[in-house]
């Protein structure tokens, strides 16, 4: 497990680099390509739409293979993808690299969940979050590589070609120790069959569902408005308002860092009660900021509190549905992108027909929303304890 622990980790953080060199450069593709300011929004719709096609497809793949099979091809899939979108000319490269990178990611989105969903219950303890530490510290790498692009004045096929080089056969050849909780007990399709799938309740699983939603609309949000925010609305300077979004990820990944700390000692219930306050918190400071440093101080409690959201939400899943964990994670997933189609066209929206300022009330109060939901995390289940874990499951660091 330890070494399935540590490929999986990986695989994270390779995602991590990839989706931010990805998000990152959106304006250079949008002028490499000449798409035009009215046709941007298709495209950038379509690729969480496809994504969650994606998951779909992997909850029925998966009763008749493994989810890290899934994931060992998805991965290089997502990475010949973005090297796709940077080495095309015309629009229609575009538009077959960026479908193709959507339907890959959300495969790999999901078979990464379900892997550390399952490896998490046969650890016994929380580790989720440590999983997701990797991913926010894959953006971070990301968004610096797409800086030093942007500032060495690079193409987008030389600024992504490194990556792919180096990570993409670091991130197959790694895949060769996917483990899960059940690979050493069943073969593909005996744990999560067809009678898996039927004993998943959309009812049971509606409010994580809601949970996920809430938080990649404040996610979005973050990324999506907050240099425009505090530029605009709190009249700092166009360098300064780079500055949120930065350390909204860094403050990301040091929560997610000692995430895990605070479930096995507090369990996931008040984790994710104290993640949701906080973060509703930063979006009221952000709100009622008079300049741009109290902005930044409101943008560091978002990145704070929301960071330890999403990754309680999959275990969460994986807890109320043991049987059918796979099944659980691939339908939840699918929310992740209803968050990023729904949060920053509400804002913008909000922003337009009323304030900004007014706009940062209603992720607020959608993240606080959580706190209705805050019992479906299962205040025991989420410390292992009481029998959870198997006779012969020991720690193994």
């Amino acid at each position: 497990m330890r070494h399935g622990r540590a490929s999986l980790t990986l695989s994270f953080f390779v995602q991590g680099v990839t989706f931010a060199l990805l998000v990152t450069r959106i304006p250079v593709i949008q002028d490499r390509y000449g798409i035009s300011d009215g046709l941007l929004p298709v495209f950038l719709a379509a690729v969480p739409i496809l994504a969650g096609v994606g998951s779909v497809v992997t909850e029925k793949v998966v009763v008749r293979v493994r989810p890290g099979v899934v994931l060992r091809w998805a991965q290089p899939v997502v990475m010949l993808a973005l090297l796709g979108a940077g080495a095309g000319n015309v629009l229609w490269e575009a538009a077959l690299a960026l479908g193709v990178f959507g339907l890959s990611v959300g495969a790999l989105d999901a078979s990464m969940n379900m892997m550390g969903v399952s490896l998490q219950r046969a650890y016994g303890r929380s580790i989720m979050l440590g999983f997701h530490a990797a991913y926010s510290l894959g953006g971070i790498a990301g968004a610096s590589m797409a800086w030093a692009g942007a500032h060495w004045d690079l193409s987008l096929l030389v600024s992504y070609l490194p990556a792919v080089v180096v990570l993409l056969p670091g991130a197959f050849i790694g895949s060769r120790w996917y483990a899960d909780g059940a690979s050493a007990e069943a073969e593909p399709g005996e744990t999560q069959g067809k009678g898996a799938v039927a004993s998943v309740s959309f009812k049971l699983l509606m409010p994580l569902c809601l949970v996920m939603s809430f938080a990649y609309i404040g996610d979005s949000t973050v990324s999506n408005w907050s240099a425009k925010y505090l530029q605009d609305v709190l009249g700092s300077s166009e360098q300064l308002s780079t500055v949120p979004y930065n350390v909204y990820m860094v403050t990301a990944l040091l929560g997610r860092a000692v995430g895990d700390f605070g479930v096995r000692r507090f369990g996931a219930v008040a984790v994710v009660r104290g993640g949701s306050v906080l973060a509703a918190a930063g979006f009221a400071v952000v709100a009622v900021a008079g300049g741009a440093w109290t902005g930044m101080l409101g943008f560091t409690m978002l990145g704070l509190g929301l960071c330890v959201i999403v990754p309680q939400t999959f275990a969460a899943a994986g807890r109320m549905f043991p049987g059918a964990s796979d099944t659980a994670v691939a339908r939840l997933n699918v929310f992740n992108y209803v968050g990023f189609l729904v949060g920053s066209p509400l804002v913008g929206a909000l922003g337009d027909a009323w304030s900004y300022r007014g706009a940062m009330l209603v992720p607020m109060v959608l993240v606080l929303a959580t706190l209705v939901y805050a019992k479906s995390f299962g205040a025991e289940s989420a410390r292992y304890g009481g029998g959870h874990e198997r006779p012969r499951t020991v720690d193994v660091g």
